[in-house]
C-alpha cells in the first residue's frame, strides 16, 4: 500500500531585522505563522511557495531558499510535509488576504507572539544556518 502525503509550504520573508508574519483568521488553526499553503497537484514546490506568498501577502518573492522540512501524520493518516523556505528578495505592495492579516515584526520578537500550534519548534529551522528536519513522533517534535 502506498503512503499518502500532503505537500505544503511556509516562507519567512525578511526585511532587514524584520520578518513578515500572518495572523491567521482560520478558527481551526489560529495564531501567528509565516505565509504559505498547499502545493497543487503537479506544481513544483518552489513555484507553490511563490504563488502562496503572493496570494496571501501581495508580495512577489524571488529565490526562496529551502531551510528545512517539517512532517507529521495528520488526522487522516497521511504524511503531512511542510517545506520551509526563507527569502529577503521580494517586490510588490503588502496587503492582507482572507487567510489573515499580514504585518512586519522584529525578528527577535517572533517567539513571544501568540504563535499557531506547532510553529514554535520550527523557529530554529527558519533562523538557523543550514537545512534541518522537524518530525513529530508520539506527539513530540524532534529536530534532526
Amino acid at each position: 500500500m502506498a503512503e499518502r502525503a500532503v505537500f505544503t509550504n511556509m516562507c519567512m520573508v525578511e526585511r532587514g531585522d524584520e520578518v513578515l508574519v500572518q495572523r491567521r483568521s482560520d478558527r481551526n488553526w489560529p495564531g501567528i505563522v509565516f505565509p504559505g499553503g498547499h502545493a497543487e497537484e503537479g506544481e513544483a514546490f518552489v513555484e507553490s511557495v511563490i504563488r502562496e506568498v503572493r496570494e496571501e501577502t501581495g508580495l512577489l518573492i524571488e529565490r526562496p531558499e529551502l531551510c528545512g522540512v517539517k512532517q507529521f501524520v495528520d488526522h487522516e493518516g497521511s504524511r503531512y510535509v511542510v517545506f520551509l523556505y526563507r527569502t529577503d528578495r521580494f517586490s510588490g505592495e503588502l496587503r492582507s488576504s482572507d487567510e489573515g492579516e499580514v504585518f512586519w515584526v522584529k525578528r527577535d520578537e517572533v517567539a513571544s507572539l501568540p504563535l499557531a500550534s506547532g510553529v514554535a519548534p520550527m523557529l530554529p529551522i527558519f533562523f538557523g544556518d543550514f537545512p534541518r528536519e522537524l518530525i513529530w513522533r508520539d506527539g513530540e517534535p524532534t529536530l534532526i
